[in-house]
């Protein structure tokens, strides 16, 4: 076979069968390729594009990183030890097997091995190239297991149901149940906007969709002295935030004993004193949206404020209170009914009365009063109706931030991360302002429609973050693809304003601690988090690549908590043994139980419940289980677990899941 020009030189390894292979040019698809290799021990091929080994899109490159680091460490004025700036390099995993190539086709994918792999993860940014990809693997392998990286969720649908005919066609004998899990559609930016729209809001819940219902997972600060913390239905992690250290420790997989711990007992829950939790709060029908209570944005004028500015509405007060003094006066003097004098004082105001000659001097000075604030009103009625008229036709325009805003979410960045938490937020009603260089951008379209305040403009500039209020906002999320832009705009907001809840998205691991410990440092008071967007999409897609399906994935800090649904039938830890003999401190915990039988089943228990539809009625989960309760084979279980859990739980896990008895490093 002619390998094309960027293979050659890099001659394909002999076949291994049962292997997986992942293509992808960002970082979803070098942590895919990761976990699947650490975590589940298979063996993976990894075709990137050239030049795209290493590094981080955005970042910068490393010397604009130290840069960077190095002004921040001005920035907060302290003397603090500046972490060093990560490095290009990475070992490679056990394992995993490089290929470069510029585009996955049909002589990309057959040196790959795809012919005889058992899954295909296809994680670049352009969605075209996934499915012209998709429809190519298909043909060469029809029973490959496919998961495809697509932002469009309605393409992601129908994509989904053609495979899967052509994989039935193209093999007739495929098994069904293989069918189900054949081609799975998932978007890294569905699977961590609910996290990253939840990192900013105080007191909003984590939202799992399971069943028709919703799991609500709620973050909650260390009790105080002499108060006994609420454990909600059970404990699913243990901050490394205590009394001592309000702004939190942010652990990560290398923090070890320092970090979150995930899926405590009962023992080390007690034994935690100071230390936050995420607790499984409630569990409730899904047939409405969940509201983040306590944060919505405050503004003085209300919805009158979005139509009149607040010099109209004062002059407006103004003339309404003299209106009402001079009918008190004409009521006073002329001994009349109130609605009488009422009604002369409005005659007298648009000079529509006859002159008081022959009256007395009160009535006289009161009809000159009147006309007075009669010739006031006419120029006040015609300003009013300017501004509505400019109001109505500037409807399809991008809003400006209302007059007085405050207790918002400052938003950066509308590209396909920012423009799903814009989209989440909104679900949440949290009041949002968005800011945005590019007015093409995604969400930019988004944002109208939902008459969502957005500032155009290059956030590094002077004047725009004030534009968007920040100095009285709630919270700032830095979403943009750039690591530097992101930092340079929460540092700029922290000098704005110093309390300000502040998260930012940063690919590299090691920078984004260097980050958060600087500006924890610096403000002390102040909660800072960092999230990765590939970290917290990237158990989703490993998880459907082995056939298995993720619910949905929780940030406890800089590690994640995943739920899934699992068989118990041929799974030694878990058939014949009770829900608290399943129990694994540190790597999963049993949730609920699916009693139907296996035909009956909903193939898709993250899908939101639709009470109309019959054919997506709720499948009958069992949350309240008994501690005794045997798991017999014929369940269907819906667990708590971290990744490497996860991975031991479907026996492939690999040298990092092997470490000690129940801790998972890898959380």
């Amino acid at each position: 076979m002619s390998l094309p020009n960027q293979l050659r030189g890099r001659t394909p390894e002999a076949s291994r069968p049962g292997q997986m292979v992942v293509c992808g040019d960002d970082a979803l698809a070098r942590r895919l390729a990761g976990e699947l290799c650490d975590l589940y021990g298979e063996r993976v091929t990894l075709v990137v594009p050239p030049g795209r080994r290493s590094g981080a899109s955005g970042t910068g490159g490393p010397g604009t990183v130290s840069a960077l680091v190095g002004r921040m460490s001005a920035a907060v004025t302290r003397t603090s030890r500046t972490p060093a700036a990560p490095s290009d390099g990475a070992a490679r995993p056990e394992g995993l097997r490089l290929l470069e190539a510029a585009e996955p086709d049909n002589e990309v994918l057959e040196a790959a091995g795809i012919a005889h792999s058992t899954a295909l993860a296809l994680v670049y940014e352009d969605d075209e190239r996934n499915i012209r990809a998709a429809l190519t693997a298909r043909r060469l392998n029809p029973r490959l297991r496919l998961v495809i990286r697509l932002y469009n969720r309605k393409l992601g649908q129908q994509l989904e149901a053609l495979l899967d005919q052509a994989a039935a066609v193209a093999a007739p004998d495929l098994d069904r149940a293989a069918l189900d899990a054949s081609t799975t559609v998932l978007s890294d930016a569905d699977t961590a906007a609910p996290a990253l729209a939840a990192t900013v809001v105080a007191g909003t819940s984590k939202v799992i969709h399971a069943g028709g219902l919703l799991l609500r997972a709620v973050e909650r600060n260390p009790p105080g002295r002499g108060q006994v913390p609420d454990p909600g239905l059970c404990t699913l992690a243990l901050l490394s935030a205590t009394t001592q250290d309000p702004a939190g420790a942010e652990g990560s997989d290398g923090s070890g004993g320092e970090g979150p711990r995930l899926l405590p007992d009962e023992g080390a829950v007690g034994a935690a004193a100071g230390h936050g939790a995420v607790v499984l709060e409630a569990i409730t029908p899904a047939t409405g949206q969940t509201s983040a209570s306590g944060l919505r944005a405050t503004s003085r004028g209300g919805p009158v404020g979005d139509l009149f500015s607040s010099r109209f509405r004062w002059s407006l007060l103004g003339v309404v209170l003299a209106v009402l003094a001079l009918t008190v006066a004409s009521w006073q003097i002329g001994d009349e009914h109130p609605l009488h004098a009422a009604y002369v004082t409005l005659l007298d105001i648009f000079a529509i009365n006859e002159p008081a000659v022959d009256e007395e001097a009160d009535r006289q000075i009161l009809q000159i009063l009147s006309g007075f604030v009669g010739m006031l009103l006419l120029p006040l009625l015609v300003a009013g109706v300017l501004e509505a008229f400019g109001t109505f036709r500037n409807g399809a325009q991008l809003r400006r931030p209302p007059r007085g805003l405050s207790g918002h979410v400052v938003l950066l960045g509308l590209g396909k991360i920012g423009s799903r938490v814009l989209a989440r937020l909104r679900e949440l009603d949290v009041a949002v302002v968005c800011v945005e260089s590019d007015p093409e951008a995604r969400g930019v379209a988004l944002a109208r429609r939902h008459r969502v305040p957005v500032v155009l403009g290059d956030v590094t500039e002077e004047g725009v973050l004030e534009a968007a209020k920040v100095h009285r906002a709630h919270a700032f999320l830095a979403l943009t693809s750039s690591d530097t832009t992101n930092l340079e705009a929460a540092l700029y907001a922290r000098s704005v304003r110093p309390d300000l809840r502040v998260a930012l998205r940063l690919y590299d691991d090691d920078f984004a601690t260097a980050v958060y410990r600087t500006l924890r440092a610096a403000h002390p008071g102040a909660l800072t988090r960092s999230r990765s967007v590939s970290t917290l999409a990237a158990p989703a897609f490993a998880g459907a690549m082995m056939g298995r399906q993720v619910l949905g994935a929780i940030p406890v800090e800089r590690r994640v908590l995943l739920f899934a649904a699992l068989d118990v039938a041929g799974n030694p830890r878990l058939e014949g043994r009770t829900v608290a003999e399943a129990f694994r401190p540190g790597s999963w915990r049993v949730l609920a139980l699916d009693p139907a039988r296996a035909p009956d089943r909903v193939p898709d228990l993250s899908s939101p419940h639709h009470p109309d539809d019959p054919e997506h009625e709720p499948p009958g989960l069992v949350w309240d289980l008994h501690p005794g309760y045997v798991l017999r084979p014929e369940d269907r279980v819906i667990l708590a677990t971290t990744r490497g859990g996860l991975a031991e739980l479907l026996g492939r896990s690999g040298s990092r899941s092997r470490q000690g008895q129940g801790a998972d490093p890898a959380g």
